[in-house]
Parts: C-alpha cells; sequence; structure tokens
C-alpha cells in the first residue's frame, strides 16, 4: 500500500496521473478497498480494522479464531491506513465505501496511554510515526474525536530533547523524521502555534536548519545527507516558517545528484540505486522548493495541492449534509 502511495503521489506532483486511464484508476481503488477490514459491529473486532499493506494477509482469513470469520492475524496498520486513504484522496475517490467508524476505532484502539499510538492491533513499537499516522488518519476523515488530543499534544512536547528537536519518544535522540511527524502532527491537530513556545520554536528551528551538510539534509548530526530529508527537514520548516533558511539552490542540486541517468530515480546517495522512497521523498522535497514545475505539496499531509482541494471539497460536502441532517 504505501509503495502504491508513493508512485501515485509521485506522479501527481510530476502531473503524470493523466497517463492513468480511467480503467486503471477505478481497478486501483477497487485494489486499495479490497484491503479495507470490514468487521462486525463489535468492539474487539473494529479493533482490528483498517487497511493492510497488501492481500497476502487476507489469507489469515481462512484460519479464523472467532465465529464472525475474522482472524486476530488479519488486522489493519495504521500506516496501510494513512497511505489507503491518501492514494483514494489522490485518484479523486470520494471515500464513501470508507467505514469510518471502523476505522476511527482503530485508531483509538491502537493509542496508548502516553499518548503515543502502536502500528497494529496485538503490540508493536509506539512512536512518533505512528502518532503522525494517526493525525492524518483523523484529518483526512474530519473526526478527532475517538484519540485523546491532550495526551498525543503531550507526549510530542516530552519528545522534545536537549538538542532542541524531537525523537521518537521521551529521553531519544533528536532525529529529522520523528521532527517531522511530530510538527505535522500538531499543525493538522491545530496545536502547532499553542503547543510549542516561541524559544521552542526558534531551537527546534535552528536544529533543522543546522542539518544540511555538502548541500543536502541529513537526519541527524555527524550523518550524510540523505536524499528523503529533503521533504521531511524541508516540510517540517515549511511548517514553522524557516525553509527560506536553507540553501535552497544547493539542496536541488543534491537531490539531482542522486538521480539515476538510466532509470531516472532518485536515490539516497550519490552514485548509489535509487528505490521508491527516495525517488518519492525527493520529488516531494524538490515540490517544496517551487523551482522545477512540479506540483505544489501540502507539507502536513504529504500529498499535492490539488489533493488536498479535493479533501476540502469532500470535507464541505459532508459537512453542508450533515447539516441538512439536523435541519
Amino acid at each position: 500500500m504505501t509503495v502504491l502511495f508513493f508512485a501515485l503521489s509521485g506522479l501527481d506532483l510530476l502531473d503524470g496521473l493523466k497517463e492513468v486511464t480511467d480503467k486503471e484508476r477505478e481497478h486501483i481503488i477497487d485494489w486499495i478497498y479490497s484491503l479495507q477490514i470490514l468487521p462486525a459491529d463489535d468492539k474487539d473486532q473494529l479493533a482490528n480494522a483498517g487497511f493492510r499493506g497488501g492481500s497476502s494477509l487476507a489469507s489469515c482469513r481462512s484460519h479464523t479464531d472467532c465465529a464472525s470469520g475474522i482472524s486476530s492475524f488479519d488486522c489493519g496498520h495504521i500506516t496501510m491506513t494513512y497511505t489507503a486513504l491518501a492514494s483514494l484522496v489522490i485518484l479523486g475517490d470520494n471515500l464513501s465505501r470508507v467505514n469510518r467508524k471502523a476505522v476511527l476505532a482503530h485508531v483509538a484502539a491502537l493509542q496508548c496511554p502516553d499518548g503515543s499510538f502502536f502500528s497494529t492491533n496485538g503490540g508493536s513499537e509506539n512512536d512518533m510515526r505512528f502518532m503522525y499516522c494517526a493525525a492524518t488518519i483523523c484529518y483526512i476523515l474530519q473526526d478527532f474525536s475517538t484519540i485523546n488530543i491532550n495526551n498525543a499534544v503531550r507526549y510530542i512536547v516530552n519528545s522534545m530533547s536537549y538538542e532542541g528537536a524531537m525523537g521518537q519518544g521521551i529521553f531519544l535522540e533528536s532525529h529529522g523524521g520523528s521532527s517531522y511527524c511530530a510538527v505535522a502532527t500538531l499543525h493538522l491537530m491545530g496545536k502547532l502555534d499553542s503547543a510549542l513556545s516561541s524559544i521552542q520554536k526558534q531551537r527546534l528551528v535552528r536544529w533543522l536548519v543546522n542539518r544540511q551538510d555538502s548541500g543536502g539534509l541529513q537526519g541527524r548530526p555527524n550523518k550524510p545527507p540523505d536524499t528523503c530529508y529533503t521533504f521531511w527537514i524541508g516540510a517540517s520548516l515549511k511548517l514553522l516558517g524557516g525553509l527560506n533558511l536553507l540553501n535552497l539552490e544547493a539542496l536541488r542540486q543534491f537531490v539531482l545528484s542522486t538521480q539515476d541517468p538510466i532509470t531516472g530515480g532518485l536515490a539516497k546517495y550519490p552514485d548509489s540505486h535509487p528505490d521508491g522512497l527516495h525517488t518519492y521523498l525527493g520529488i516531494s522535497g524538490l515540490s517544496l522548493l517551487e523551482q522545477d514545475n512540479l506540483r505544489p505539496i501540502d507539507p502536513a499531509l504529504n500529498i499535492s495541492q490539488r489533493a488536498l482541494k479535493h479533501l476540502q471539497t469532500l470535507h464541505k460536502s459532508t459537512s453542508n449534509s450533515q447539516s441538512g441532517d439536523c435541519l
């Protein structure tokens, strides 16, 4: 599911989705919905809802351990749910087939007492990555009521290290990816201005700007620059109003230096093999720089602003429908 998201959103930023036919678009949308878990209206089963990452886990349904036919091994993953919803929005779907109650119940079941989130029901790592995925899901579905926002904000603030940026959790090393997840989550929750003081924001911006090394951006001090942090660091600074503090042309040249002259993909480092993740995050990072005729990107949801406008139209339509019901 995540690989599909990289491909679709990358094509969108490159204005390449027009190469996808209507039939192919419908096929992709149907495939995404085929990976949605539709449990019975039972609390324990709702915790297993959401979207799978691929079709292989669906085989667990043949080895059920409950009367309804839902296996405890066949459960959604919070990252796959985020990328599934984002991909549907990118493709112009109206999200009408999303079981909102089940998806939101799944997200709620994954929140830990400290405010962080597991990735899947049954236990996993719990950290800033899945906090971000929870926020994006709630934002896309326009419903934060099922999670504890105060605990989530407290977890983020407590994860700021002595360096001034965020780690995956409390007392952990500051990291570019974790800082992005924290900043974007606060933004999506409408808490970015209130949760962090001006001094905290200044220290965070300083740490992020200091990650530029040899043109590119590194995820941590004393690490080589890496293409993916063009987005993680760049989008964090965009949300904080500090992107212009980077040497943008040097950053652009670093990203372009990782492109394979034959396949066209982008790699983690120059003179290494390209892959889907770094290709997409390099493209999305370049979109932030507004220099290569790429579609503009929304730094918080990591989708194009074109796709964001479609989502906002859906939100408006849903709001109007609910108002009509009340009348």
